[in-house]
């Protein structure tokens, strides 16, 4: 495995909350700030803080509007979002596939079983009571 390869995960997506809001954003067309709180279980301030951080890297797209006469913020996955978490997903999956593969050259081959003949339970209580 190239230890590399972890230097080259995007440390904005990176981080699991981020990781969470971008995973169910590429899931979904739109989610309210309220579905991803909810869902997510996180406090409004937590998820705002996140928000801001792939609002400015150029990954999450914010809209702010009303509905019913009161605020809705909804947030978007972004081209550059899209193709950054593609990214991400691809090098992860290029980790586990070269980490799988290292597993399998180390592990020792598997011993073959010795294959015992099966006895007869009335000859091992034969000789059971032979040695008693």
């Amino acid at each position: 495995m190239n230890p590399e390869s972890f230097q080259h995960l995007d440390k904005v997506i990176h981080e699991k909350s981020r990781m969470a809001i971008v995973s169910m954003l590429a899931a979904s067309a739109e989610l309210s700030f309220t579905e991803l709180r909810d869902a997510l279980g996180m406090t409004d301030g937590n998820v705002t803080t996140h928000i801001r951080t792939l609002q400015k890297a150029g990954y999450v797209a914010v809209a702010k509007s009303f509905q019913d006469k009161r605020p809705l913020t909804t947030c978007t996955l972004t081209a550059a979002g899209r193709k950054a978490f593609g990214e991400y997903v691809g090098l992860l999956e290029g980790i586990v596939k070269s980490a799988k593969q290292s597993e399998k050259k180390s592990k020792p081959a598997k011993a073959s079983k010795s294959r015992r003949k099966k006895s007869n339970d009335n000859t091992n209580f034969a000789l059971q009571s032979q040695r008693a």
